[in-house]
């Protein structure tokens, strides 16, 4: 291949190795960008441009033709928003609100859920409706939540609308962001766009810290369990003992975290270095004592979405104690349904809102055992039950969310009671040393007190220059050294 050809094939779209940000494009991509970026970093209009026309690329090259659709919803909620502001009519207002939400649902239906539902017609009709076998967008699910939000909240006069229509583009096409989260608020976003660009030392180290945090996680622990221990234990559970899955929950638990929380660390961090401030998407989950706690902690942008626009506009805790666990069960199924077509995830959701009800009813029965938490020894022994039970409940639900079906979550569950094989504990750590060594890793590194890392963000933030990029040289040779020869797919980016 010449160099041309190849060239052309490195900046052209291809679905076999979309740009992530722990692939090898991604560093040239992170460099041209940043070259443009500060020649106009002074010039508002000139970072609204660059910043934009390099996220369409990467979008482009991470799912091709289908960035017409990023572009496409845009201008539909940019000119919708608008109409609604300007206009006095209650009724119309209402009219143009409920178009911009069918449009935004009706593309993600069409997309994400078309052939789930031709599959339970052909089911109960004995119909022979063939599939539309579509390729997901990817980042659908995300930017569509953020085309929701923003129009809702112009619409409940909360935000004032852009008058301009690159900087709704730039901020719902905004790379760090766009395919995987964290789920922005345009009232937290768009005003950061009029300031100057204005890094200092915190955000340099705080940025450092966030990116090879989020590398490490996703790249040393996240995708080397996965790779080399867990997909074995759900592709086929039944050829292992009941030890062994359980420690493949375990693992599974930890790979997903290391996996989202990664990514979205990196993408805030990249933000960061670029003068926009997103807010934490996780805070160390499975530190949780309780549900409700754990989705305080857990995918933050997602849940707070769920309970302001899904969870309070059905009533919230407005209407009764009966109607507050209806609207938790519904607020659930709907965020299970939202991760993806499959009767896996409703359950996964069903679940999490049976068990955020029965926590509502245990905290008005809490306050009258307050003998278990009356001295400092009872209390912490209390709360280290309590992180055990959430553990593990969240840990049951991972088994319906990451098995291919029900019958294959069932069977795990089945070896874990049935078949579990105790003794064999020692010969399982024997078999996967690297393994364990890295599980044991990533939950003490998830349990340190937040102090540790507060310390080592303040020290990457007092470098010199020589020392910040002496730092990235050696955890780039490191990664070189540990990481797999493809990239793995982020598991967040299928949603």
């Amino acid at each position: 291949m010449s160099f041309f050809e190849n060239l052309k094939a490195q900046v052209l779209y291809n679905p076999e190795e979309p740009i992530l940000f722990n692939s090898a494009f991604f560093l040239f991509f992170f460099a041209a960008f940043l070259c443009c970026y500060q020649l106009v970093r002074k010039n508002e209009r000139g970072r609204v441009w660059v910043f934009t026309l390099f996220s369409l690329y990467f979008f482009y090259k991470a799912c091709g033709a289908y960035v017409g659709l990023v572009i496409l919803s845009a201008i539909v909620d940019f000119y919708l928003s608008n109409r609604i502001h300007a206009e006095k009519e209650e009724r119309t207002r209402r009219i143009l609100l409920w178009l911009s939400i069918l449009i935004n649902i009706g593309m993600l239906f069409y997309f994400k859920y078309t052939d789930f539902f031709i599959n339970i017609i052909n089911g109960v009709s004995n119909g022979h409706i063939s599939p539309l076998n579509l390729l997901l967008p990817i980042g659908i699910s995300f930017y569509t939540f953020e085309n929701l939000s923003y129009t809702i909240d112009v619409y409940r006069k909360e935000i004032k609308p852009v008058d301009n229509f690159m900087d709704y583009l730039f901020f719902l096409s905004f790379f760090p962001k766009l395919m995987m989260g964290p789920i922005v608020r345009a009232a937290d976003f768009i005003p950061q766009i009029k300031q100057p660009y204005n890094i200092n030392q915190e955000d340099v180290g705080k940025g450092m810290f966030l990116i090879l945090g989020g590398l490490f996680k996703k790249v040393v622990i996240s995708d080397l369990i996965y790779q080399n221990y867990v997909q074995y234990i759900f592709d086929d559970p039944t050829r292992y003992t009941g030890i062994e899955c359980l420690f493949g929950v375990y693992a599974y638990a930890l790979v997903i975290y290391c996996d989202f929380s990664g990514y979205s660390d990196m993408a805030i961090g990249i933000a960061r270095w670029m003068g926009f401030k997103i807010p934490p998407n996780f805070d160390k989950p499975y530190k949780s004592s309780s549900i409700t706690e754990f989705w305080r902690r857990w995918h933050i942008s997602l849940s707070s979405w769920l309970r302001d626009y899904i969870y309070i506009p059905l009533g919230g805790n407005r209407k009764g104690k009966v109607r507050q666990y209806v609207n938790l069960m519904l607020t659930m199924l709907i965020g299970g349904f939202w991760h993806g077509a499959s009767w896996n995830f409703i359950f996964w959701g069903g679940v999490h809102g049976g068990a955020l009800g029965l926590d509502k009813l245990w905290g008005q029965w809490n306050k009258k055992i307050a003998w278990f938490k009356a001295t400092p020894a009872r209390a912490r022994l209390w709360k280290i039950g309590g992180v055990l039970f959430t553990f593990h409940l969240v840990c049951f639900c991972w088994i319906f969310f990451k098995a291919a079906t029900f019958g294959s979550a069932w069977d795990l569950i089945h070896q874990v009671t049935f078949n579990f094989q105790g003794h064999l504990f020692f010969q399982l750590i024997g078999a996967y040393p690297q393994v364990f060594l890295l599980m044991a890793i990533g939950y003490i590194l998830h349990f340190l007190p937040d102090v540790a890392e507060q310390k080592l963000e303040f020290r990457l933030g007092k470098l010199p220059v020589w020392g910040s990029v002496a730092v990235l040289v050696l955890f780039i040779w490191f990664l070189a050294q540990v990481k797999s020869l493809e990239p793995m797919i982020p598991i967040y980016l299928q949603f």
